[in-house]
């Protein structure tokens, strides 16, 4: 699950990580009363309007139709009224958006943070990850900060560095001391690095974060070590823990047809291809999606309706796959062994005679508890469903429903 900048920040200020304040924003009024108390409160005449949305790359996408950034400095109330005004409502196109881009319903009015000082300003990259290929958590870490971390592992790797955790086991006071020391830090900010780490990776820990990176951790002129930007992302199965981050998510934010899956707990994923797939279990859906892939098709999705299928759940899925039209084709494959195949034949029926007229091809192909029942029930039903017992039988159906 995805959270907000401004959703991450709170949070993160529950560990005592020091952040770039800010206001949220969902009107052109309460941004220029946010502009107007972070004056006061900070001294400073510059102010920092951010785009609220689940992408990066927010400061050098672009509001559709205009040229106004994502990201920008309004230096007066009036500077930061229009940003405001250009942002919110509009379409925020980035690299990680896509053409489609994502509707701005919200921004971050936030403090400036290059205020003068006796000391030069500094922009650092710092992320906590889990890192399955080694079986532990990784803190990633460089000097280049502020910019794409991709290019820059890609062309000066020598300027990437990690710090491994064992799960369970604490970041250890060395090892937030070596990651301070490889940052070039020195003095008083040395030591509010070694601090603003530890507290990272324990709020990394404490929330069940899967990924919460920090670009840029930011050196302030007076030797802070602050949050300027943030992603935090929390696994999904650890979210019974934390019910008041399960109430943060922004549904708006996610793919209708992946929100109403949600509803019916069917594990759903869009994808760009042209045969719809309903299977149960993620390693036969897995399986599926190769082969309709070898029978000349694309998948348009991942869907596993999981161990406990039944009509209801099965109709949900063929109307969440019929909204996708690049669809030509469904291929259904079910394994019967918690569930029966033939409640998931009723359920396709069921589906068939409540939905109405479905044009394209369905193939269901049913193996396991009743897969004879099954097969009998749908071959009985005069509805135009081609079935299958072995899964080549399938993909030459498919390949046949695509050509």
């Amino acid at each position: 699950m995805d959270l907000h900048e401004y959703q991450a920040k709170e949070l993160m200020k529950k560990f005592d990580v020091p952040i770039q304040d800010g206001i949220t924003c969902s009107t052109v009024a309460e941004a220029e009363e946010a502009y107007r108390f972070i004056n006061s409160q900070y001294g400073s005449k510059f102010a920092v309007v951010k785009a609220q949305i689940h992408a990066g790359g927010r400061g050098k996408g672009l509001i559709r139709g205009t040229q106004q950034h994502g990201v920008a400095v309004g230096k007066s109330a009036d500077e930061v009224k229009k940003i405001a005004q250009a942002i919110l409502g509009g379409t925020l196109v980035t690299k990680q958006t896509g053409e489609h881009g994502k509707v701005v319903s919200k921004v971050l009015v936030a403090q400036d943070v290059y205020y003068d000082g006796p000391e030069p300003v500094k922009e650092f990259y710092l992320s906590a990850l889990v890192d399955r290929s080694n079986g532990k958590n990784v803190i990633m870490y460089s000097t280049e900060g502020g910019m794409n971390i991709e290019d820059v592992a890609k062309d000066t790797p020598e300027k990437i560095f990690k710090e491994w955790v064992y799960p369970g086991g604490n970041l250890e006071p060395f090892q937030a001391r070596k990651i301070a020391f490889n940052m070039g830090l020195k003095g008083n900010a040395f030591k509010n690095c070694v601090k603003f780490v530890s507290n990272l990776y324990r709020a990394f820990v404490s929330l069940d974060c899967s990924m919460l990176e920090i670009n840029p951790m930011f050196k302030t002129s007076d030797d802070k070590i602050i949050a300027v930007d943030c992603k935090m992302k929390i696994d999904d199965n650890a979210l019974l823990r934390h019910p008041e981050i399960a109430a943060m998510r922004d549904l708006t934010e996610q793919d209708p047809t992946e929100v109403e899956a949600g509803r019916y707990n069917l594990n759903f994923v869009k994808l760009d291809g042209n045969v719809g797939c309903m299977v149960n279990g993620a390693g036969l859906a897995m399986a599926t999606m190769d082969m309709i892939k070898l029978s000349g098709g694309q998948p348009a999705n991942f869907l596993d309706v999981g161990g406990t299928a039944n009509a209801e759940t099965v109709e949900a899925g063929f109307r969440i796959i019929l909204k996708d039209p690049k669809v030509k084709a469904i291929l259904i494959n079910i394994f019967g062994g918690i569930v029966r195949c033939d409640r998931v034949a009723q359920g396709v029926i069921d589906a068939y005679q409540s939905i109405g007229n479905i044009e394209i091809p369905i193939i269901v192909r049913l193996q396991g508890t009743n897969a004879e029942v099954a097969k009998d029930l749908i071959d009985k039903s005069g509805l135009k469903v081609e079935s299958a017992i072995l899964l080549s039988e399938a993909a030459e159906l498919v390949n046949k429903a695509v050509a």
